[in-house]
């Protein structure tokens, strides 16, 4: 997801996602960058998908996703995610970072907050990753997921990341993500970024 400052005009696409830090989330980006110099994504586990919100044209959707996904996530501790390996979705070509410990955990709560006003039939049967490259031309796949997966061999810091608090994020047209809000899980605090 490309990073804003906020600027651009937003659209009806919204995603929630739990973005890493420090030394790992400096390494997924650098590679990121060295595909695609333009990128602002941030490094990020998406929980939920970008997907549109039914009641877009109402003045109180957002705010109404928002006290959804707070009452929800009051049910889930935080937990640690272990990344495994650089991997390659065969029908998209995406290239990610597999999950090694974790993927049942963000699975359930993808399925617990796939629900009421955030519902969306996805095109993809929701995978938990971290996605390092995408929309490269097929030809270059190969030789992008090797790099990839040198550089992440080559990485001694801790692969493990803590979820603890999620971001709702809004896409603009300009297709740069805006973060809205930040969740805590087990917790009904809500902090506007």
């Amino acid at each position: 997801m490309d990073g804003s400052n906020g600027c651009e005009a937003r659209i009806n696409s919204f995603a929630l996602v739990s973005y890493l830090s420090g030394p790992l989330a400096d390494l997924l980006d650098e590679i990121r960058h060295d595909f695609a110099p333009d990128s602002r994504a941030k490094a990020h586990l998406t929980i939920l998908p970008p997907r549109l919100l039914a009641s877009f044209g109402s003045p109180t959707a957002v705010k109404e996703a928002l006290q959804q996904l707070q009452a929800r996530l009051q049910d889930f501790a935080p937990f640690d995610v272990e990344l495994g390996d650089i991997e390659v979705f065969p029908d998209t070509h995406v290239i990610y970072v597999s999950i090694k410990s974790g993927f049942a955990e963000l699975e359930r709560m993808h399925q617990a907050l796939n629900a009421g006003c955030l519902t969306c039939q996805e095109p993809h049967t929701y995978h938990p990753h971290v996605t390092v490259v995408q929309e490269l031309a097929p030809a270059d796949v190969l030789n992008a997921a090797q790099f990839s997966r040198w550089r992440w061999s080559e990485f001694k810091h801790s692969r493990t990341v803590r979820v603890d608090r999620l971001t709702f994020v809004q896409n603009t047209i300009e297709n740069s993500w805006t973060d809205l809000a930040m969740l805590e899980l087990g917790s009904p605090v809500i902090r506007h970024a």
